[in-house]
């Protein structure tokens, strides 16, 4: 009853018939649900969050500078319905939102084997920007609208960068060290997106009160899901509480893994790990400083099985605490994983 997605894609590996092209044209629609009662668990709806969209992409392999390159671009259409639901807290409770973005991502990768990598490296630059309408409208006063009218047409441009690179160490004992980087940008200081954000902590898989949708999900172990949000009141026009559902317009992670392989069989692909990672997540890019962070380490196992993808367990021990939780710090937590987190 909460939350539902539904969606198909067409993709033709070999537009041309001559060099691997791929194109593919996808259709989504997301329910989210809000439900009265304690937690949610009333009889009666009390709100809604639908997300229907569209995106065309064309990818291809590139030879230079090496075969290890690939460049794809899409065009993408959302169109965001919120019915009583104020799931942003910026007071933007009801209303009809449109999104037109154009995305291009530059990636090597060099990884010699997906379920158990132990050489090679994947780095990623991806790039999405909208229209700047505010900019073609300069005799709007954004600031004096409600945020029905100010975020009927979205607009940003949104940077981000993942490397990961792998190191056999002794034996089958691998290092995976990664880095990753987002940042959301606006054309307008008045007209911050309050959609695309960052949120930070626990598995990556959901945020605080469930299912996470129009947002960026950052995993990091050891700590609460959504609990590691902008501080202060430099949020921009997205603005809220500590670990608040608008999330942050910067963030960074960095992590270091020991991996170990108990199986290497490809029906069954087994290993175990060891992981110290840190990451934050900002309100302003006046506020981001890349060492400040909230480190973890932690213990996990992981399973891949064709049938099924991959499937993770971790226990993480936070270090720091986020303010707003003053019982965070110091703390242990079991995480779930389904699919290859790559941030």
């Amino acid at each position: 009853r909460q939350f539902q997605t539904y969606s198909a894609t067409f993709t033709e590996p070999w537009l041309g018939g001559r060099r691997p092209n791929a194109f593919s044209v996808s259709l989504s629609h997301t329910v989210q649900n809000l439900f009265g009662g304690i937690y949610g668990t009333g009889r009666d709806r009390v709100g809604a969050f639908n997300i229907s969209g569209l995106t065309l992409s064309l990818g291809r392999q590139l030879q230079k500078p090496d075969d290890f390159f690939s460049l794809s671009n899409s065009l993408s259409y959302q169109r965001y319905v919120l019915e009583n639901y104020d799931v942003f807290r910026i007071g933007l409770a009801s209303g009809v939102s449109n999104s037109i973005s154009f995305n291009t991502t530059l990636s090597r990768n060099s990884v010699d084997n997906p379920q158990f990598s132990r050489s090679g490296s994947s780095i990623s630059l991806s790039v999405s920007l909208t229209p700047p309408f505010s900019l073609l409208q300069s005799n709007r006063n954004f600031s004096a609208e409600s945020p029905a009218e100010r975020y009927k047409f979205i607009e940003y441009h949104k940077w981000m960068f993942d490397a990961t690179w792998y190191t056999p160490l002794v034996g089958k004992l691998v290092l995976s060290t990664r880095a990753h980087l987002g940042f959301l940008g606006s054309y307008n200081k008045n007209l911050v997106s309050p959609f695309e954000r960052f949120v930070v902590g626990g598995s990556g898989l959901t945020g605080q009160g469930g299912f996470n949708i129009a947002r960026d999900i950052i995993g990091l172990r050891g700590y609460a899901d959504n609990s590691i949000g902008p501080q202060g009141a430099n949020q921009g026009n997205g603005g809220g509480a500590t670990g608040s559902a608008s999330g942050g317009v910067a963030y960074d992670k960095f992590v270091m893994e020991l991996r170990y392989p108990i199986s290497l069989n490809p029906s069954a692909t087994i290993f175990v790990l060891g992981f110290a990672e840190g990451g934050n997540n900002w309100g302003s890019f006046r506020e981001y400083n890349p060492l400040n962070l909230y480190r973890s380490v932690g213990v996990g196992a992981r399973i891949f099985m064709p049938a099924f993808g991959l499937i993770g367990i971790d226990y993480g021990y936070c270090f720091d605490t986020v303010p707003g939780q003053p019982d965070a710090g110091g703390k242990g937590r079991f995480h779930f994983t389904i699919g290859q987190q790559f941030r």
